[in-house]
């Protein structure tokens, strides 16, 4: 959830250009023409306005204006405006953006243009910096503690989603994309969950850049046979706690059908697996597979949409929270694994490497039955 990126001077000082927020360094800058229809196109431009937010953050911070602000560059490359920033109350601070797409006069390939967005609302992590730090750190804690439910980041990124909606045109919900990097994946995924099971269903594509999955670090676990033993063994006191306080009455009823209800929501999911933070993702969905092999299914599919954690913290509340299933947890989803090397946290956490053309990606499809 929290992201390092170049430390720049303290305010006063002599600043340094930092290469992270410029787009003409550090940018996908070999994309002079994007083809929407294809992945790769898509996650660098999604993962560029993402960083487009960040840079809005620290040019309000450095108080870079007109001509100085180096935020622009990340969104007018692909031809995109700013439509709105989405600002944090109690702070103050960016953290997120509504982006329109407005395509070029002459396009070499408009079949390939049709399948762009109309809009993308795009949200930001954390900021390790004296102007943000304080808040976007609380939400970290937030987020792992109790969720996002009723802060006013999320609900200022609710109504900046039920405002886009409303200005696309009829019928054109899908053309809505929703962009975030770790905390900006969290607001990201609940925003994508909440729309998913309102009436009617809106399911938005959405692009999560190394969301957090809060869990025991299993994926960390060097043998494999220990790890897929450790997941086993968590599955089934996860579905035995899980059974027990549905029959006690703790848990909350219909857990399974809403669950299910998110199945046709799809959202990519974007994961390095020497990143502590998302690397969970990997074995979450490989282990689904396994438990199905085994003849352990009903049991895996219990165990995947709670966790021993949620469950207990949940007894004795109003409305049998108990069964309340986590935010990092999805039925289906599109898992995209960077498989190249990360020297470090900041390689494997950040945003940077998602645009970069030479990635050795493995991409697996994976729908809740």
């Amino acid at each position: 959830m929290m992201d390092f990126f170049f430390k720049g001077p303290e305010p006063g000082a002599s600043e340094m250009p930092s290469l992270n927020d410029l787009f003409d360094a550090s940018g996908p800058t070999y994309l002079t023409y994007v083809n929407w229809n294809c992945p790769h196109h898509r996650r660098s431009v999604m993962a560029s306005l993402v960083q487009g937010v960040y840079v809005l953050e620290r040019d309000r911070q450095w108080n870079r204006q007109g001509p100085d602000a180096r935020a622009p560059a990340w969104w007018r490359f692909f031809h995109f405006d700013l439509h709105q920033v989405l600002v944090d109350a109690a702070d103050g601070s960016i953290f997120g953006a509504v982006y329109a797409f407005h395509p070029p006069l002459h396009l070499p390939d408009p079949a390939a243009a049709a399948a762009a967005p109309h809009f993308v609302v795009a949200f930001r992590g954390t900021i390790t910096k004296k102007g943000s730090a304080k808040r976007d750190l609380e939400l970290d804690l937030q987020l792992v503690r109790n969720g996002l439910e009723g802060k006013s980041r999320f609900r200022a990124a609710m109504q900046a989603v039920h405002d886009t909606l409303a200005a696309a045109a009829a019928g054109q919900h899908r053309r809505v994309w929703l962009a975030g990097h770790s905390l900006g994946s969290a607001i990201a995924t609940l925003a994508g969950k909440t729309l998913a099971r309102s009436a009617g269903g809106v399911l938005l594509p959405a692009f999560l850049f190394n969301a957090p999955f809060v869990s025991a670090p299993v994926e960390r676990i060097g043998d494999r046979r220990v790890r897929q033993g450790v997941r086993i063994a968590s599955s089934f006191v996860t579905a035995g706690v899980a059974a027990v306080l549905q029959q006690r009455g703790g848990g909350s009823a219909g857990g399974e059908a809403a669950f299910a209800a998110l199945a046709a929501w799809v959202p990519d999911l974007f994961v390095n697996p020497a990143d502590p933070i998302s690397a969970e993702y990997v074995g979450y969905f490989d282990h689904r597979r396994k438990m199905e092999a085994i003849g352990a299914g009903a049991v895996g599919r219990l165990a995947t949409r709670n966790s021993v954690k949620d469950l207990l913290l949940g007894i004795g509340k109003k409305g049998g929270g108990g069964g309340c299933e986590p935010l990092h947890l999805f039925p289906s989803a599109v898992l995209t694994v960077n498989r190249g090397p990360s020297p470090d946290f900041k390689t494997a956490h950040g945003i940077h490497q998602w645009w970069r053309p030479d990635l050795p990606l493995e991409c697996t499809a994976h729908y809740y039955t």
